[in-house]
């Protein structure tokens, strides 16, 4: 869950936001970064008031109903910062869903496997070309996240691909 605040207390650095302004930024532009929904986002802006990591004042606007409007405060930069440092250090693993898949290919006819790798690898290539035509951000951090987003799915098609020849080799045409 800490990664999850490190993400709502780094969009609270640089402004100011209401919850709506955070889960349209995050839906809009950090789809390939993370999978928070709303009100998951929602549900820890509430516990990092509670723990008092970030401020909440009430905004009137017109006849629109009041909104909640969230801010950092110091306690919740000194926690940002805490959460920057033992993310960019520690060394996680990912783990793939797919890799239980993978574990028990053999139990399908070979030619039904190299047509789901086949599908698994044509839907890889479209999320990778989708992400290549995300714009680059100002802030250069955001472009090094994606980045790395473009690189890992650079690895997941070579190494479909990979799997892909060694079942052609294996004689599935």
């Amino acid at each position: 869950m800490s990664h999850r605040s490190l993400l709502l207390l780094g969009l609270l650095i640089s402004q100011s936001q209401h919850g709506y302004q955070i889960h349209d930024f995050i839906e809009k532009n950090l789809t390939y970064i993370t999978t928070m929904k709303k009100a998951t986002a929602y549900s820890l802006l509430d516990k990092l008031s509670k723990e008092q990591y970030i401020d909440v004042s009430i905004e009137y606007d017109g006849n629109r109903p009041p909104r909640k409007v969230y801010s950092i405060n110091k306690k919740g930069t000194e926690y940002f910062q805490k959460l920057l440092m033992q993310n960019l250090a520690s060394a996680e693993t990912a783990t793939y869903k797919n890799e239980i898949g993978f574990m028990f290919l053999d139990h399908l006819p070979k030619e039904q496997t190299m047509n789901l790798l086949k599908k698994k690898q044509s839907e890889l290539e479209e999320k990778y070309k989708a992400l290549n035509k995300v714009p680059n951000h100002e802030e250069k951090g955001i472009n090094i996240a994606f980045l790395h987003k473009k690189k890992m799915l650079e690895a997941e098609i070579s190494f479909i691909t990979e799997i892909i020849d060694k079942l052609v080799l294996t004689g599935v045409n």
